[in-house]
């Protein structure tokens, strides 16, 4: 009888039409694919399963949460993503909006007498039932309408509620979630996830141009790293905001520990609930991802009230790659059901513009798209090397859920599938005086 593996590279190598790029090891030891090639590790039949249930993107992804899909090591996950991105990353919108769901109505798309009887093999290689449940961290409960304000918490909670510990573990010292800026370091010295992270809070603070005495309002202010930074280093008073709990009580202590009690306030609150501006300046620093495509304009109307006339905005955001038909555009499976919930991109071309048409005047747009490659490299460095820890702190399934993402993410950053944008937009009075230099990157010098 012929060895899984090499029975499930030419049943994978029919189905598709072209050879899996990637190694084989199967449950049973054996293996197969193009020898050097990374390897995916089938560690049991019910990955099958879940495949041939859900194909496509969250079919393999249950199974990688699961347990069920593995590397053969840490480093193997860059390249077996890399050489697997066509399948599971880059499908067409179009096709996969048209695509049935099920085994049932997987198989039925297969006309082909050969193919069928691939299809055929398949499943009674993997077995056709039971359907294997989802894994536990896969979020399936949805409450009310998309970005109510009870949805939004729920969504933000499920990302970011998953223990202090595991963050603090992920992310270091710093504590910041968002991308690094790194700056070159002196000879002889490598830059640290710590000092870039530094480096991108006093960009943000200098490119918002704060100075003693001003308000700073953090929209979405996770654990508290840019209010904390701007209020020791610029003299400022800033309010943070975030619908995490957890996050607002480590926030809360940091500011307790530092001394800022009476300069820093960390509030549980909706960006759509703040009704004490103006303020001098505001930061929304990977925040409006979570805002949704349609509740934009609200978000931008919501921040440009808030601020004083001649009031800066830095907005930080990942952006992707515009498409043909943008009305075809979906959330990725994996992301909406495992991390960010409800979240939503759009090309950088129309967060400007929605800016723009909500009053601000954009004056700098600066990508840093290699920048993030770089921070989330870091992060799974620091994932992996405690991967054990994380684990424990969280459960399996969730540390497996961020190593795949972050990893996914750098590629997806790297190949400029997405980016990421700071834009600092200004709200200009009626007499033009914007309050920015005629040369306007001042901040470059540091």
């Amino acid at each position: 009888m012929t060895d899984v593996a090499s029975r499930l590279s030419a049943l994978t190598e029919r189905l598709l039409g072209a050879p899996l790029p990637v190694r084989i090891r199967a449950w049973d030891g054996s293996e197969a694919g193009p020898p050097g090639a990374p390897v995916l590790r089938v560690r049991h039949r019910r990955a099958l399963r879940r495949i041939l249930w859900r194909p496509g993107e969250l079919g393999l992804a249950r199974a990688w949460v699961a347990g069920e899909l593995d590397t053969d090591g840490d480093g193997e996950l860059y390249g077996l993503l890399d050489r697997l991105a066509g399948l599971m990353w880059e499908r067409n919108q179009d096709e996969e909006k048209a695509q049935p769901r099920g085994l049932r109505s997987a198989l039925a798309r297969v006309r082909d007498p050969g193919l069928r009887a691939a299809a055929r093999e398949l499943v009674a290689l993997g077995g056709a039932l039971p359907p294997p449940s989802p894994p536990a961290e896969e979020r399936r409960t949805r409450f009310g309408g998309r970005h109510t304000r009870l949805r939004d918490r729920k969504a933000i909670s499920h990302h970011y509620d998953v223990g202090n510990d595991f963050y603090e573990l992920v992310l270091g010292p710093s504590m910041v979630y968002s991308c690094a800026y790194w700056e070159p370091a002196a000879p002889g010295t490598a830059p640290t996830l710590d000092d870039a992270q530094r480096a991108k809070l006093d960009l943000v603070c200098r490119k918002l141009a704060l100075r003693e005495g001003q308000r700073l309002l953090d929209v979405g202010c996770g654990w508290g790293s840019l209010v904390l930074h701007a209020a020791r280093e610029y003299g400022v008073s800033a309010v943070g905001v975030t619908l995490s709990q957890e996050q607002a009580t480590y926030a809360r202590k940091r500011v307790a520990e530092e001394g800022l009690t009476g300069q820093v306030e960390i509030r549980v609150q909706d960006y759509r609930e703040v009704r004490d501006g103006p303020y001098d300046a505001i930061a929304s620093v990977g925040m409006a991802e979570h805002v949704g495509r349609e509740p934009y304009r609200r978000y931008a109307d919501a921040l440009y009230a808030l601020l004083r006339p001649g009031g800066r905005l830095l907005n930080h955001q990942i952006g992707r790659r515009p498409v043909p038909d943008e009305s075809a555009y979906r959330v990725d499976e994996f992301i909406d059901a495992y991390v960010f919930p409800d979240g939503e991109l759009a090309p950088v071309g129309q967060t400007v513009a929605v800016l723009e048409e909500a009053g601000f005047e954009v004056r700098d747009l600066e990508s840093l798209r290699e920048h993030y490659a770089l921070t989330l490299r870091a992060w799974v460095a620091n994932l992996e090397a405690a991967f054990e820890t994380a684990a424990r702190l969280s459960s399996y399934g969730r540390a497996r859920v961020w190593r795949l993402y972050m990893a996914a993410s750098a590629l997806a950053f790297e190949h400029n599938r997405i980016g990421v944008n700071q834009i600092l937009a200004v709200r200009t009075p009626q007499d033009g005086a914007s309050g920015l230099p005629l040369r306007t990157r001042e901040w470059l010098a540091a």
